[in-house]
């Protein structure tokens, strides 16, 4: 395991909380010049949260709040509104996909799923896929958390076999 942008925000954001000057704005700096990534350690990431591709070219808010074993692919934005007070709060297994905007003061529910480029301006309710420029639900999930594991690759084989098709294709 190499030195990904995560990593990095986790460090600096535990030095930052201990009070250490300086580091935290280094590490900052290491993570622009490393992944092209603007990674604060303000933002509050949660525990299992992880960075595709290491992060490049992911862009967070300095006050967005994001859950548990979220995964954000490349080239992420999630940021303010001109105008508009506030950053997005993102829940728990959260999956947002390569490319995605998730822009200003709104809410995304626990076990949603972000399509790649989609640009969110509204809330998501939580189990619920949303795709497209605005983004717009494409579907609710009756099971998120089985979902979840099968696409994480978190279940057996031989679970994910009793299941009709891939969720994906339903």
């Amino acid at each position: 395991m190499g030195v990904d942008g995560m990593s990095l925000y986790r460090l600096a954001r535990r030095l930052h909380q201990r009070g250490v000057p300086l580091v935290p704005d280094l590490l900052r700096k290491a993570i622009y010049y490393l992944h092209s990534s603007y990674i604060p350690y303000e933002a509050e990431l949660g525990e299992g949260t992880q960075l595709g591709y290491g992060g490049i070219g992911v862009v967070i808010h300095k006050a967005t709040k994001m859950g548990r074993h979220c995964l954000i692919s490349q080239q992420v934005t999630i940021g303010g509104r001109s105008g508009i007070e506030g950053a997005p709060v993102i829940g728990d297994y959260v999956r947002i996909g390569a490319g995605a905007k998730i822009l200003g003061n709104i809410h995304i529910g626990d076990f949603a799923v972000i399509g790649a480029n989609a640009v969110v301006l509204k809330d998501v309710p939580a189990a619920t896929v949303v795709a497209g420029v605005p983004a717009r639900e494409i579907r609710k999930d009756p099971d998120p958390l089985t979902t979840y594991q099968i696409e994480m690759g978190l279940l057996p084989l031989r679970q994910v076999q009793g299941r009709a098709t891939h969720t994906a294709l339903q």
